[in-house]
This record gives structure tokens, C-alpha cells and sequence, in this order.
């Protein structure tokens, strides 16, 4: 970025042919129809960056929300995992002990007991947080909607700026340009007619750039 010392030394003349090229290129874009839907395109860009921004933050919040869900449940995951494995060891304990009395057999069945209830209480506790995590990706709808609006935007953009240049390219080169066809720039876009960046990528080399 030029310093305020560096703007200031631009040549008044140099001012004058800035301004001489730059109005140069609105009118040119005014005859040739396009500065209409450039102007409208150039409008929607901004909306744009705050549409994906929007979309950033709302993947953002879920994965964060996702995040903090499945690190709040772990340590009673764990714990119950960690109590399944203990009870499951005293079980086989038991069933080869010579001696099973009914008190002994008792305790293992309230052992037992209270571990379903507490394996039943975490159960209901994990379906609300996959409910939740469920409802964190509801934002994958309109974030596709914005993405694909984007997409259009900047589509119809370089269409336009190729146009642009197709139709202010030197009578030499306007026959290397018709050579690729023009005809997928044109149109709504739909899959088998969208703009295919090979054929944009020959058109920009055939006209110079």
C-alpha cells in the first residue's frame, strides 16, 4: 500500500490518465451492455462475505457445541465402562466359587441392580446429547443454500469479465477466441452447461492473458 508521501508524488498527468482509462472502461462497459449486471454482481459481493461469514460462525458453533457435548459425556462414559468391567469380573468370580452363599448372592444381584439403574440413567443422559448433537448440524441446510448462492455470484462474475473481454478483443484474435466455444458463458447454469474452467483457461491464453 503506497504511503501518504508516495500518493502524493503521483504526477498530476498520470492522475489525468488513471481517470481517462477508468472512465474509458465504464463507458465501454456501458455499450456493451454489461456494466448492468457487473454493477448488480459487484452489489451482492458484499452480501456475500457476510453470508460466508455467517456460514463460518454457524460451523464454528456446532463444532464447538459437538466438541464440548461428547467431552461433558466421556467421563461417565468411561466411569460406567470402567464399572461394567468390574462387575462383569465379579460375576465370574462368583460363578466358580465353591462356596455361593445367599448373602454373598444377594449383594451380587443389588450390585448388579444398580448398575443397570445407573447404565439405564446414562442411557437416557447419551440419547439427549445425540439429540443434541443431532440438532448442532441443522445449520448444513442453509449453509448449503449460502455456499451454493456464493458459488452463483462468483460464477456469473468471471462470466461477465470473460465476456467482457471477448467482446473488446482485437479483430486479430477474435477468430483464435470464437475457436473456443462460448456458448457454455451463456445461459442458465445448469450441470451440463456450467462454465468449465478448461475452456475459460483457453479463452483467457487465446486473448493474451
Amino acid at each position: 500500500m503506497s504511503s501518504p508521501n508516495e500518493a502524493a508524488m503521483i504526477q498530476p498527468d498520470t492522475r489525468a490518465r488513471l481517470g481517462s482509462i477508468a472512465r474509458e472502461l465504464h463507458e465501454g462497459l456501458r455499450t456493451l451492455g454489461a456494466d448492468t449486471e457487473l454493477h448488480r454482481v459487484m452489489q451482492e459481493i458484499p452480501n456475500a462475505r457476510e453470508r460466508l461469514d455467517h456460514v463460518s460462525r454457524m460451523t464454528e458453533n456446532a463444532a464447538n457445541k459437538v466438541l464440548s457435548l461428547v467431552e461433558s459425556a466421556k467421563p461417565e462414559f468411561d466411569s460406567v465402562t470402567s464399572r461394567g468391567r468390574e462387575l462383569s469380573e465379579a460375576l465370574a468370580r462368583l460363578s466358580t466359587s465353591p462356596d455361593i452363599s445367599v448373602e454373598r448372592a444377594r449383594a451380587m444381584m443389588k450390585l448388579c441392580g444398580d448398575y443397570l439403574s445407573k447404565s439405564s440413567d446414562f442411557m437416557e443422559k447419551q440419547n439427549s446429547v445425540l439429540t443434541q448433537i443431532m440438532m448442532a448440524q441443522d445449520f448444513q441446510d442453509l449453509s448449503g443454500q449460502v455456499i451454493k448462492k456464493v458459488i452463483d455470484i462468483i460464477t456469473r462474475t468471471e462470466e461477465q469479465l470473460v465476456m467482457v473481454l471477448v467482446d473488446t478483443a482485437p479483430e486479430k484474435i477474435e477468430v483464435k477466441a470464437e475457436a473456443g466455444s462460448t456458448e457454455d458463458l451463456q445461459g442458465p447454469q445448469v450441470p451440463d452447461k456450467a462454465l468449465k474452467q478448461d475452456d475459460v483457461d483457453d479463452l483467457l491464453a487465446s486473448l493474451g492473458f
